[in-house]
């Protein structure tokens, strides 16, 4: 195992710090008992970038991704999502390379992605240029030919027959078809006691700063009221997100964010005409009274929408980069799935290898606005005991106007989310702010009739 020690030798001008603050935090919270969630401003305005380490770049490698981070850095990406990092079980693979879901080892990284080293180095060089990382992590199963398989087995579900099973839709007892995969039995305190052990590995040994958890859902919510305190006690302000939309996860302070669902397939909706934009606050009243702590993850894709559902131009086609302005400034988190800022116009092949092809860049300067206002302005704050004030412009079943003002902070937003165009008459003064896009200031009165050509977005901001 790598040590604390060698780590920091490794990037000494760096980690060395790091690890000095590491350990400060963890002698903190010994004295004060169990760290409650913290909401530090790096995740009040925090965006998020998944990061496909085997699509990204031609070789597929941590060192070959490094050489995007200064582009990310200036494009405004703050939080580094990696799909599973770890080496991929053989047995029963999927494909020609399988799924990064099908672990074999927790505690190694994926030999075609690069060593230990190589990734620790990697995480150096994004901290350094004050980015935070987080990886992905898979709970709910491993692959077939992890060690636990043979070491030990009574880690696992078992089927009927006494064999170890894939993954059971407790709803109609049928596999979800997972079949690289072999489902964990959480009803064994020795397998949660050796799977905390490993999260926290990351953490002391690399300094990651959080986790997303796949299929979350899965998992019985008492692990995660064990798991979620003994992290913050070895790191008070790593980044917790939930791939799942139960509202507890949030509520009782376990994570930071849940996936929304909900949202995305509702702009989807809107996209092909079947819901309109007015329909989005019905959304946001039922959201309200859904989560009290926390926040959604908003998203126009992601790796498994675009592999599974379909890229942005199939689902939105026009649309497209207007939802992406809406999910970016709405209630939330941002999620950005890398490579929507070339655009991504196809769906990418999920266990062979196929590349992404950074050439035109033709959304960068989309989402570099995008992301440094998530980052920048304090109106798109969003967390627990965050208070912003929204305001609707408009009233209008196809274009969705407000703003949004918080510390001094403002942010204005309007959206035609059809394919014709839209007229609408402004309910309330837009002042004190200047055009995201184009530049200079914009001040309108109340009671201004403007039109808006068919997916057309206005964003204005007062930083």
């Amino acid at each position: 195992m790598i040590t604390r020690l060698l780590i920091c030798l490794l990037s000494l001008s760096v980690l060395m710090s790091a690890c000095k603050s590491d350990a400060t935090s963890v002698e903190a919270t010994k004295e004060t008992g169990p760290t409650s969630l913290q909401w530090p401003d790096w995740i009040k305005n925090g965006n998020i970038y998944e990061v496909n380490i085997r699509q990204y770049t031609e070789e597929g490698t941590f060192d070959a991704f490094a050489r995007h981070l200064p582009r990310l850095q200036q494009m405004g990406v703050k939080i580094l999502w990696f799909m599973p990092i770890f080496p991929i079980s053989e047995t029963k693979r999927k494909g020609t390379l399988g799924s990064y879901y099908a672990v074999s080892d927790f505690r190694e990284t994926n030999p075609e992605f690069g060593s230990r080293t190589s990734f620790n180095e990697m995480v150096a060089q994004a901290h350094e240029l004050g980015m935070k990382v987080i990886l992905d992590w898979v709970p709910n199963h491993t692959g077939w030919d992890h060690k636990w398989i043979t070491d030990h087995p009574d880690y696992y579900t078992k089927g009927a027959d006494g064999q170890i099973t894939d993954p059971i839709n407790p709803e109609t007892g049928e596999s979800w078809g997972w079949s690289d995969v072999a489902d964990l039995n959480y009803d064994n305190p020795a397998m949660r006691k050796q799977m905390l052990a490993d999260l926290k590995y990351w953490i002391s040994d690399y300094d990651i700063d959080g986790y997303r958890f796949d299929v979350s859902h899965g998992v019985p919510l008492d692990f995660w009221e064990t798991v979620t305190p003994e992290l913050l006690d070895l790191k008070n302000d790593i980044f917790l997100l939930s791939e799942s939309e139960i509202a507890d996860h949030v509520n009782l302070g376990l994570f930071h964010a849940i996936y929304g669902w909900e949202f995305h397939h509702l702009m989807n909706a809107i996209a092909k005409g079947e819901k309109t934009a007015s329909e989005i606050d019905t959304w946001r009243a039922k959201k309200d009274t859904l989560i009290s702590k926390g926040v959604y993850m908003n998203f126009t894709s992601n790796h498994d929408e675009n592999s599974w559902a379909g890229t942005t131009d199939e689902r939105m086609g026009a649309g497209a980069n207007t939802f992406a302005v809406l999910a970016a400034t709405l209630d939330g988190i941002p999620l950005v799935y890398g490579g929507q800022e070339e655009p991504l116009s196809k769906r990418l092949e999920f266990f062979e290898k196929d590349i992404i092809k950074f050439e035109r860049l033709a959304n960068h300067d989309l989402y570099s606005t995008l992301l440094k206002l998530k980052r920048d302005n304090k109106a798109l704050s969003a967390g627990t005991a965050v208070n912003v004030k929204f305001t609707k412009l408009a009233d209008s079943d196809h274009v969705y106007a407000f703003s949004k003002e918080h510390e001094g902070d403002k942010v204005v937003v309007i959206v035609n989310l059809s394919d014709k165009a839209q007229e609408i008459s402004l309910l309330h003064d837009i002042n004190g702010v200047s055009n995201s896009i184009t530049g200079g200031p914009v001040n309108v009165p109340a009671g201004t009739k403007r039109s808006f050509e068919p997916w057309e977005y206005f964003l204005a901001s007062s930083k």
